[in-house]
């Protein structure tokens, strides 16, 4: 439910400048940002706990320029070819104002929440991420969301910014198109009021909301929803209800390996390293190479949704290593096999189909050792679906964050960011940059929070 009421001048019992609605990680640095600028601020969570998509993550957020980079001797990455990057992988369908805005924040963001909140990130030691031309990825120590959510609620309660919990907002007062204040519920059905200056939208998309997902991702209908279940889309409907535009509402993050019925993500990396899928006729049936988000709405495509990621022993034995991986050997949902037949009995596939497939995959690693090392037997398969992790798309928004209508003229203290907002990865599944998520979450957080201050 998320309606809008006329403010009919009643005042409310307590108005803050800045409302912000989402205790996620967009939210958390909206509202610290909010707090710097001058404003006085409250956040609004629906669920007991703050968490939110945020903590569903790796904690791992993408940017250049930043301190932590220089430290690590990497002194030659700039907005420009961070946003090149991410415009590459895009397919060129990000907005490019909006991108080369967001970027150009990205490192000032991250030093300022090291510097001034004491966030606790560090630099991802290795390599740069697959598509990041310079290792850009900051994160907890531990390279969680959860640790990152619990700093950045430490951040807000050193600055006495109170969090209120159980609180769904679910309407919007407004005077014409400015928003006035926000009711929210309680879980005993109690409904109370708050007035504000200004608004932030942090509440993430629509992934948890079939209706939507079925209009505007109709690839990924019916497959797993992945991500947090508060994602319903409510910023996507308020902004639409006062005459905001949204942009790229087909964008998406899936992944095409996540196991059946188990529901634990079986790490893309395995395919990377050689391994393949194969429906159930035993056939293979997209590039694995292409990425984790690209071939998640062909495995939905596949008879019954379901397929089997199928791997050899030697990366078989390394993520054993991982506890998600020895979840699934401990639960019996990786099948075994000494050869193909042997694999396809256990996986109830055709075995001369499998077969074929096995030999025609490990001919095309040819002299590629590391893929051909992913099929050498014997062989583990697991039963995979292909899974919807969040959305990409939202309100269409300019370099301010500030919600737009579709000729661009800005609602007047309406803001956005994170997934309630447009997202810098195209206009499909095919775009996402790894962590361009909370990249857009938590630059675009410290842009509206600051943004929707000065209005105040």
């Amino acid at each position: 439910m998320s309606d809008l009421i006329d403010d009919d001048g009643r005042g409310f019992p307590v108005s803050f400048d800045v409302i912000v609605i989402g205790a996620g990680a967009c939210g958390l640095v909206a509202a610290l940002s909010a707090h710097d600028a001058g404003a006085s601020v409250v956040v609004l969570e629906r669920d007991a706990i703050p968490a939110g998509s945020t903590a569903l993550s790796s904690g791992m957020i993408t940017a250049c320029g930043t301190a932590l980079q220089k430290a690590a001797g990497i002194d030659d990455d700039t907005p420009e070819l961070f946003a090149a990057d991410i415009q590459s992988k895009a397919g060129g369908k990000a907005d490019p104002e909006l991108l080369a805005a967001i970027c150009a924040q990205s490192g000032p963001t991250i030093d300022w929440l090291v510097s001034t909140h004491h966030l606790d990130l560090v630099l991802v030691p290795g390599a740069p991420y697959p598509g990041h031309s310079r290792q850009r990825t900051h994160a907890p120590p531990s390279q969680t969301g959860t640790e990152l959510m619990a700093d950045l609620q430490r951040a807000v309660a050193d600055k006495e910014v109170d969090i209120v919990t159980n609180a769904h907002a679910e309407s919007l007062f407004r005077i014409d198109d400015r928003i006035t204040g926000v009711a929210f519920r309680r879980p005993d059905g109690g409904v109370e009021h708050v007035g504000c200056q200004a608004l932030v939208l942090a509440s993430s998309g629509f992934g948890g909301d079939r209706e939507l997902v079925g209009e505007f991702v109709p690839d990924m209908a019916e497959a797993l929803y992945f991500g947090h279940a508060g994602n319903t889309g409510d910023a996507v409907r308020w902004g639409q209800a006062l005459g905001a535009a949204c942009r790229h509402m087909g964008s998406f993050q899936g992944h095409g390996s996540v196991a059946t019925p188990h529901a634990i993500t079986v790490s893309w990396a395995l395919m990377k390293g050689g391994g393949i899928l194969v429906n159930s006729e035993g056939n293979r049936f997209a590039d694995e190479m292409a990425g984790a988000s690209e071939v998640a709405a062909a495995v939905c495509s596949q008879p019954g949704g379901t397929v089997w990621a199928v791997i050899g022993n030697g990366p078989h034995e390394r993520a054993l290593r991982f506890p998600e991986y020895r979840q699934l050997a401990d639960l019996g949902a990786i099948k075994d096999g000494g050869t193909a037949g042997e694999l396809a009995s256990a996986c109830h596939l055709p075995e001369a189909a499998l077969a074929a497939t096995l030999a025609a995959a490990y001919e095309m690693a040819g002299g590629d050792e590391s893929q051909a090392d992913g099929l050498q037997p014997p062989y583990h398969a697991i039963r995979v679906t292909g899974a919807l992790l969040q959305t990409q798309g939202g309100l269409a928004i300019n370099n301010e964050a500030q919600v737009c209508r579709d000729d661009g003229a800005p609602l007047p203290n309406l803001f956005a960011g994170g997934g309630a907002a447009q997202g810098i990865s195209g206009v499909d599944g095919a775009g996402y940059l790894s962590c361009n998520g909370l990249l857009s979450a938590v630059t675009l957080g410290h842009i509206a929070g600051r943004q929707a201050a000065d209005r105040c």
